[in-house]
């Protein structure tokens, strides 16, 4: 344990700051596209053009900190969920895991908590709400299986792209889209978190607990799920990195694939062209 904290407390720390950016960015977008008083949202009058606008705003917030300094460092999971199904992988060691979902929850709350004394009451407002994630009307068994299924693909396709040698680069720009449409499509079944830490950062100032236990269950569940089946489905075909976007240029901490795998990589391309 200290020796991985000694090693690799700036990726932890990298975790933790970008998912408190990440919470700062949904704060301030939500606030001014639902809060009553804000000019934009007595000018947008549909709550699907302005969820689409809100999943546009998180799409490149996303997008942003995957292809960061930061991101090509820590591999941006920005979320325990990621984390989890990347160690059921194999690709990170045990207390890498611990410490990243660790610094991962404090992260989202001190990113709402900045959001909060910035934008003073405009957060706590019931429109906003701190931006908690709570089931939709349908309640929350439809809530737990929207939340199954949108960890699942997202982890599936982060997997599929970044172990595909053509499609790795953009791995990061798939993962952004598929957050920009989940808040656009899913967001009125669940709030749209996928996240634990996400959930619990705005929680606690909240205190909002609404079916809290979907939120830390679910999403970790689903992308489990995925690496499991990914496992199984490509034996052949071997997860090379924990990181959503490597960058030879940084220095990685997993279980990387990638060096050996290059001269592969090469031969594949070349048999492809």
């Amino acid at each position: 344990m200290h020796d991985a904290l000694r090693a690799h407390w700036p990726e932890y720390l990298m975790e933790g700051a970008g998912l408190g950016i990440f919470m700062v960015s949904a704060c301030a977008v939500t606030a001014l596209l639902e809060h009553p008083a804000s000019p934009a949202r007595q000018a947008i009058a549909d709550p699907l053009a302005r969820r689409v606008l809100i999943g546009l705003a998180m799409g490149l917030t996303a997008v942003g900190l995957i292809y960061s300094p930061w991101g090509r460092q820590s591999g941006a999971h920005l979320n325990p969920s990621v984390t989890f199904g990347f160690f059921r992988l194999g690709k990170i060691r045990g207390w890498d895991a611990v410490f990243y979902a660790l610094f991962q929850f404090a992260g989202g709350l001190v990113g709402v908590l900045v959001a909060a004394a910035a934008l003073g009451r405009a957060l706590a407002h019931p429109s906003v709400n701190y931006v908690v994630t709570a089931p939709g009307p349908r309640g929350p068994a439809v809530a737990f299986a929207a939340e199954l299924g949108i960890s699942f693909v997202l982890m599936s396709v982060v997997l599929a792209m970044s172990n595909h040698p053509r499609l790795a680069p953009f791995t990061g720009l798939g993962a952004g889209a598929l957050v920009a449409l989940y808040i656009s499509v899913e967001a009125p079944l669940s709030g749209m978190s996928m996240n634990p830490a996400r959930t619990f950062g705005s929680a606690l100032p909240a205190m909002t607990w609404t079916a809290i236990w979907t939120y830390l269950l679910a999403p970790p569940l689903g992308m489990l799920l995925a690496a499991e089946l990914y496992a199984r489905a490509w034996t052949p075909r071997r997860v090379l990195c924990a990181k959503l976007h490597h960058d030879a240029s940084r220095r990685c901490i997993f279980r990387c694939g990638y060096a050996a795998a290059r001269p592969i990589d090469s031969r594949l391309e070349e048999a492809h062209a």
